[in-house]
This record gives structure tokens, C-alpha cells and sequence, in this order.
């Protein structure tokens, strides 16, 4: 089944989302605007405010109230890609081109910036003082997440700790908080929103490594942007860290950057690929999955928490 097929009874709510994700990013100045729209018009799952809405029907669903919950939860995701795309000084996401790319890394900064202001704007609708709190930790969460991965760019000593760290920030953690801030805007009991973000976390943990996995899987065209960019761009992740024990993807991994690029990539996607690095990372990623699905056995039974389940499935077994 198809990922949308499985929320198709929330497609109105979501599409009221959408139109409301374009009337956030309305600006009077037409570049700001122009690039706003760049991004969002790129696509993407939308899994974010999927998470909200499914989240606030363990309490008091009112659309009207929750989808600003949602938009405020995309339009952070949103702002973080555009930086994240500065950082890794990338071309192209989704397959197609970047901020940075089609402007420069000074429009795509405010644009971000921009993004992150509306976000915060939206959520003022929400009058639970927890409910900011959350949100506002997890923006300091993601942003110190970013300066992180600067430093970490091209050092080839991290370890798995490492890794799960930046991971949580990169996308763990706002995945989670869009669980238990729709929850809690709904007005959802104590126990439910905490549940939520457990499933939240550990989903996103599945779904990063899941990410990094496919980057030496899947092909340029599924993937919208070179196979084995992450690398490319000095980002260590799960497959490259099991990959390096074994000395000969080691040396190629240190070596990827004196070569031809195109060349020296392939020779390490495929050396990856013979490791047992993809088996183990997915076998990580399974685990996450499956402590995800057990978080879902402290919330009553509902299409909610059965769509949450289907979900998490998805992710598991994903090519894309």
C-alpha cells in the first residue's frame, strides 16, 4: 500500500494544511516569497504534519486548531532543509534545484530564518506553556544538530554514538515533537502525548538510518541528488561507519576526496554494498522500528494508532 493511501481519510484536513503552508510563506518581498515556494513546491512526504494530525485524535480534534500545530511543525522542517542544503553546499533536493543553488547562501539563510519566525507565529494559536516549551528545546535541539554536523564534516573517526546523536537532532527529535505537540494540542492525557513522542523518536531514528541505507541503494533518480552524497559532502553516516571496519572500504573512504569524484564514489558504494554495512544498519534500523511499535501498545486502540502502525511499517521496509 501506498503511503498516502494510508492516511486517505485525513486528505481533506491535509490539504487544508497545504493551502496553509502557502499562505505562511506569503511575504511582501516577492524574493523571499519566491523562494519559500521553491522549497515547498519541491514536494516532500509531509510526514510531519501527517503525525500531528493523527496524534491530536487521541484527544479533541479540532482541525481548525491543530492544523496550525501542523503547519508550524512543517515550516520548521522546512527551514532546517534550506540551511542543511547551505551546510552541505548542495545542488539539488528532490531533484530539484536548491535555494542555496538557484539564489545564493544568503537568501537561502533568511530564508530559513523566515520560515522559523512563521513557524513560531502559527503555534501561538496553542496556550499550553509546555507545549512552547517543547517546541522551542527541539529548535535548539535541531540547531545545535547543524553546527554538529559542521564539525563534524570529513571526520572519519566518529562512532556510533556520534551518529545516533546527530541523527536524533537531525530528525529524530522534530519528528517527536510533532507526535506529542498534536496530542498535546488536542488536549490529550499525560501518558498519551509521552507515549507519542517515544513512537515519534524511535520512528525517526528507523527513518534517518533508513535514509542513509538508501543512499548507497537506491539510484540517482530515485533519490533526487547523486548516490552517495552524503559522503560527498563530508557526512559520516551509519553504512560508512560499519563499512571503515573493514580495512579496504576504510582506505577507499579516506581516499574518495583525492580522486575523480564519479569514479572513487562508485568504487566505495560498492565496496560498502559487499560489506555487511547494509545488513547491520538495517538491522539498527529494525530495532528502532520495533521498539516504535511497542511504544503504540500504551495507547488505546483506534484508526489513529492503527495508521500510526501501518506508518512505522512503511518506513521499515521503504525504498524511497
Amino acid at each position: 500500500m501506498k503511503l498516502k493511501m494510508m492516511y486517505s481519510f485525513l486528505k481533506t484536513d491535509i490539504d487544508l494544511i497545504e493551502k496553509e503552508l502557502e499562505a505562511a510563506i506569503e511575504s511582501q518581498s516577492p524574493l523571499l516569497q519566491e523562494a519559500s515556494l521553491q522549497l515547498l513546491h519541491a514536494g516532500g512526504k509531509r510526514i510531519r504534519p501527517v503525525f500531528v494530525l493523527l496524534a491530536a485524535k487521541f484527544g479533541d480534534y479540532d482541525i481548525h486548531k491543530i492544523k496550525n500545530v501542523a503547519v508550524a511543525l512543517e515550516l520548521i522542517h522546512m527551514a532546517s532543509l534550506v540551511h542543511d542544503d547551505v551546510i552541505d553546499d548542495a545542488e539539488m533536493r528532490r531533484g530539484k534545484p536548491t535555494v542555496k543553488s538557484q539564489w545564493d547562501n544568503r537568501i537561502a539563510m533568511y530564508t530559513g530564518d523566515y520560515m522559523f519566525a512563521r513557524a513560531l507565529e502559527y503555534m501561538t494559536v496553542v496556550e499550553n506553556p509546555n507545549a512552547h516549551k517543547i517546541l522551542s528545546d527541539t529548535m535548539v535541539e535541531v540547531c545545535v544538530g547543524e553546527i554538529q554536523q559542521i564539525k563534524d564534516k570529513y571526520r572519519y573517526d566518529q562512532n556510533l554514538r556520534d551518529y545516533l546523536r546527530k541523527i536524533k537532532r537531525k530528525t529524530a527529535i522534530l519528528i517527536a515533537a510533532s507526535c506529542q505537540l498534536g496530542a498535546m494540542a488536542s488536549g490529550a492525557k499525560e501518558n498519551i502525548h509521552k507515549a507519542l513522542y517515544r513512537f515519534g523518536y524511535n520512528v525517526g531514528m528507523s527513518f534517518q538510518i533508513t535514509d542513509d541505507i538508501l543512499d548507497f541503494t537506491a539510484t540517482a533518480e530515485v533519490l533526487g541528488k547523486p548516490a552517495g552524497s552524503d559522503l560527498l559532502q563530508g557526512n559520516v553516516t551509519l553504512p560508512v561507519l560499519y563499512g571503515m571496519k573493514d580495512k579496504e572500504v576504510h582506505d577507499r573512504v579516506i581516499k574518495v576526496h583525492e580522486e575523480t569524484k564519479e569514479e572513487a564514489m562508485n568504487g566505495v558504494i560498492q565496496a560498502i554494498k559487499s560489506s555487511n554495512a547494509i545488513e547491520q544498519s538495517h538491522e539498527l534500523s529494525k530495532r528502532y522500528l520495533q521498539k516504535a511499535l511497542s511504544d503504540l501498545d500504551e495507547l488505546p486502540n483506534s484508526r489513529a494508532k492503527k495508521t500510526l502502525r501501518d506508518i512505522a511499517l512503511y518506513i521499515g521496509r521503504r525504498k524511497f
